[in-house]
């Protein structure tokens, strides 16, 4: 039981987009704050720098979800639950996978209403006068990858959950689901 080709890809094209989106944070906060240090030398900060870091740290934040989605990735806290059978432990990764899908969807869906707003207003930074729906429009895409990932991963659980209820029915001498419990 595997993930599809193409949303694992995403996911991982995905992941670099926002590790790359830390890298230029880094190298912009070290490059406005040594301009900071060197006024004396005509050197100055970069100018909204702080407006660039909040945008590229946004999109990084929506593009690692959908690879920490597919890896899970997210804190788990698996302390009651070893002593469960292993068919309850995958019916709890099923509930835990919907419910993240579902705030994937609401934080997209919300992203998805800020950027019009932000379009349908002009709005703009305050230093660089960058329209901010750019901002939306870079998460937005990233966090509509995660609903992707989130319902590949979904049917995935559920794939998983089925399987060990049919191994279940093996072990207990009982019929597959569908099979017709006649003789080849």
């Amino acid at each position: 039981m595997r993930i599809p080709a193409v949303a694992e890809a995403l996911a991982r094209w995905l992941a670099m987009l926002g590790g790359l989106a830390l890298v230029a944070v880094t190298g912009l906060t070290v490059t406005s704050i040594a301009g900071r240090a060197l006024t004396r030398q005509g050197l100055g900060p970069i100018p909204g720098d702080f407006e660039l870091v909040e945008a590229l740290t946004a999109f990084a934040v929506f593009a690692f979800l959908p690879w920490c989605q597919l890896r899970r990735g997210h804190a788990t806290v698996d302390v009651f639950t070893r002593a469960l059978p292993e068919r309850a432990n995958r019916a709890i990764d099923l509930a835990a996978e919907l419910l993240m899908t579902l705030v994937v969807v609401l934080i997209a869906w919300r992203l998805w209403h800020g950027m019009w707003d932000k379009l349908r207003y002009h709005e703009t930074t305050f230093i660089l006068q960058f329209p901010l729906w750019w901002s939306f429009a870079a998460a937005f895409a990233a966090a509509a990858a995660g609903v992707l990932v989130s319902f590949c991963v979904v049917a995935l659980r559920l794939r998983e959950l089925l399987a060990v209820a049919d191994d279940a029915a093996h072990d207990a001498g009982g019929d597959a689901p569908g099979d017709a419990g006649g003789a080849p």
